[in-house]
């Protein structure tokens, strides 16, 4: 913690002396697109992207979950959604998903969640749960690492595609979707490596960008 303090205490000096200048995020914010993420510590949306402050309106989760919008059940989720698109007018919107997911991984090997009981209820909320792919099963440590992590990997994509499936639903992004005011992009990143993909819609694969 104390690393922290020291950095946050010298914050200001350092932005003034090598910085973008901070005063006009005084006078409002315009930023350029909402990025949905998971609360994974090693994913830094301003470090894949390079975006300076006031450039993304971020929206974090655990394993980057995006609610069904439901006004009988108001979230801070969809708040931030409706916010980003109403009010702020933001161009795009990228869910961004990443390599050794421990949300995904544990729906995936069917990990007993009891001892963390808000979690487990979160990460049920229905249509979240990525599909087993073809063949025999998740794979197990007999299988390998590597297996393991390819096939995890494929999860956390199937699952990025669910959630922007989920964002298409809600009003304020499909009344833009239709008159051709706003961009969905879904996103993989690779923590190990840095490497970010992209979904082509027109065949379904992840490429890098």
């Amino acid at each position: 913690m104390r690393s922290f303090v020291e950095h946050a205490r010298s914050f200001r000096d350092r932005m003034a002396a090598d910085g973008p200048s901070l005063a006009p995020l005084a006078d409002g914010q315009s930023p350029l697109a909402l990025f949905i993420t998971c609360s994974d510590s090693r994913v830094v949306p301003s470090l894949i992207t390079g975006a300076a402050p006031g450039d993304l309106f971020e929206l974090r989760t655990a394993g980057g979950i995006v609610p069904r919008y439901d006004l009988g059940r108001p979230s801070g989720e969809a708040a931030t959604i409706e916010f980003a698109v109403e009010v702020l007018g933001v161009a795009d919107i990228i869910v961004c998903g990443h390599s050794q997911c421990a949300a995904v991984a544990a729906r995936v090997r069917g990990d007993d969640l009891s001892h963390v009981p808000a979690m487990d209820g979160w990460l049920s909320h229905p249509a979240t749960t990525p599909d087993q792919a073809p063949g025999d099963g998740p794979a197990t440590a007999a299988d390998g690492p590597a297996r393991a992590r390819a096939e995890l990997s494929e999860a956390v994509r199937r699952h990025v595609l669910a959630q922007l499936d989920r964002v298409r639903g809600y009003p304020c992004v499909a009344d833009r979707l239709r008159q051709g005011r706003i961009g969905l992009h879904g996103w993989f990143y690779e923590v190990d490596t840095g490497t970010v993909s992209a979904h082509r819609p027109a065949d379904g694969a992840f490429q890098p960008l």
